[in-house]
């Protein structure tokens, strides 16, 4: 079993910058996928970035050189690093592990296939 807790989340003006942390707890180890999703009202979930543990990332498009994913593996902690903030990057972002699943794929299906999911973290900005 993984079990994932997410933080910081806010609320932030355009333009700013957020950095979401998510705490794993059981194995995550190399090959697992884990990733960034999130979820605005009325809107179906969508990927934001994941990465294979020693292995690639990915981005979607609409994230794509203002987000950055990384791992610390000392602390078993997956973060976003998120840049130049917009109105349309409000939602609820989670956080979603696997051992199993085709990482860009689970990106592209907005989360389908991810085993663990974290609580989830409000982000609003605001223009």
């Amino acid at each position: 079993q993984v079990q994932l807790v997410e933080s910081g989340g806010g609320s932030v003006q355009a333009g700013g910058s957020l950095r979401l942390s998510c705490a794993a707890s059981g194995y995550t180890g190399s090959g697992y996928c884990m990733g960034w999703f999130r979820q605005a009202p009325g809107k179906e979930r969508e990927g934001v970035a994941v990465l294979v543990i020693g292995g690639s990332m990915d981005y979607a498009d609409s994230v794509k050189g203002r987000f950055t994913i990384s791992q610390d593996n000392a602390k078993n902690t997956l973060y976003l690093q998120m840049n130049s903030l917009k109105p349309e990057d409000t939602g609820t972002y989670y956080c979603a592990a696997s051992g199993y699943v085709y990482c860009r794929g689970a990106l592209l299906r907005g989360g389908s296939g991810m085993d663990y999911w974290g609580q989830g973290t409000q982000v609003t900005v605001s223009s």
